[in-house]
């Protein structure tokens, strides 16, 4: 390795973080030489350095919050039939239902998921009104294949019940033409159940039988409001996932606009004592800060085993430029004058070139000078 007379002292990081107001985790050496150049010595030094090249990036500054992973949405799905047959199959929590699948089964016979943003209300057949809801059914029975001679439309025409004579005898039932209410439900898309309320065997009775959510992945942070100011909708973040290595792109989806306290509690009216937080002031018994509720979608769907409410780390940016060049901020020399420079290494040369900083990414420095261009190479520790 290389020795060079400009690098005589190495700082420990503890000296960078108070050089660089903390920004920084790497270490920064002080140039002490009065030598602005020199030449590599093959003598075993002190000093061990490897070079880098100078980059051009994009760099950003990240602030870190805790947040957990689910899925988005809420549906509590309820037997419409009444009474007069029992529970023959249910589905267990997990399960992924999807358009046309059953949801459960009564008396062997399955009460389908259909796609659709109104809940069924009413039963399906000749002479009801026009609406939305036999829109959305006629929309169903065209994408499963059954839609020949229908077209899309509010009207239940004879075309639709025949559609649906041949939906019900793909699924095994009576061809009658007609839905009973309570023989189908509508959901959004799919869904992922997460509870079940009655067992194989029970008699129906109407009422719940069971809750699920979509099968969108989601992110929810509770935001300390002291940092509400760095988030918008639309802005990008990256998600941590639970394995603390795996990582995901996202957005922010919904900034909260009510701050809350631990255990859902007021924020107080602003009249709190000095140094007491609000959170105490509203009478909620803890000194925790307000948060507000900020809500993420993914790019690209975690693997199944990250999610069910499991903790994972949000990375917001806070500051970026774009198109700039950067080097390793261990290759920062902090000069006796004020300021930094860089050691440039030219052949078997070395000499220090002072260099104005800008942003601090976890490893990288944005920096301009005189010659300093894509593909300098400068000194770094090697280790």
């Amino acid at each position: 390795m290389a020795e060079f007379t400009a690098r005589q002292v190495v700082v420990i990081a503890a000296v960078a973080g108070a050089l660089v107001g903390g920004l920084v985790a790497g270490g920064v050496a002080v140039a002490v030489s009065g030598n602005s150049t020199s030449t590599a010595s093959s003598a075993g030094g002190s000093s061990q350095v490897a070079t880098a090249s100078v980059v051009r990036t994009t760099l950003t500054t990240p602030v870190q919050v805790g947040g957990s992973i689910g899925y988005d949405g809420s549906y509590a799905i309820a037997n419409l039939r009444g009474g007069g047959g029992v529970y023959t199959w249910l589905p267990k929590p997990g399960q992924v239902i999807k358009q046309d699948q059953p949801l459960y089964s009564v008396s062997n016979e399955p009460v389908p998921l259909l796609y659709g943003s109104l809940p069924a209300y009413r039963a399906f057949d000749a002479g009801m009104s026009d609406s939305a809801d036999v829109g959305e059914l006629t929309r169903d029975l065209i994408a499963l294949g059954y839609g020949a001679g229908l077209t899309q439309s509010n009207h239940y025409s004879s075309a639709t019940a025949a559609a649906v004579q041949r939906w019900q005898r793909a699924l095994g039932l009576q061809a009658t033409g007609e839905i009973p209410l309570g023989e189908v439900v509508f959901e959004p898309g799919p869904i992922r159940v997460t509870s079940v309320t009655p067992s194989p065997g029970a008699p129906t009775g109407g009422g719940a039988v069971l809750t699920a959510t979509s099968t969108t992945p989601i992110v929810v942070v509770d935001l300390d409001v002291s940092e509400e100011y760095l988030v918008k909708p639309g802005d990008a973040v990256s998600v941590v996932l639970p394995d603390g290595t795996s990582t995901v792109g996202g957005r922010i989806e919904t900034v909260g606009t009510v701050a809350t306290c631990p255990g859902g509690g007021g924020v107080g009216n602003g009249t709190s004592s000095a140094g007491e937080s609000p959170c105490s002031s509203a009478g909620s018994n803890s000194n925790a800060a307000p948060t507000v509720t900020v809500t993420i979608t993914l790019d690209s769907a975690p693997p199944e085993a990250t999610l069910d409410l499991a903790p994972v780390n949000v990375n917001i940016t806070t500051q970026q430029v774009d198109n700039v060049l950067a080097v390793p901020v261990n290759a920062l020399l902090a000069l006796q004058g004020g300021g930094f420079g860089v050691d440039v290494v030219t052949g078997n040369s070395v000499h220090l070139v002072g260099v104005t900083t800008g942003l601090y990414s976890n490893t990288l420095v944005q920096v301009s000078g005189a010659g300093i261009t894509t593909g300098t190479q400068v000194e770094v520790p090697s280790s």
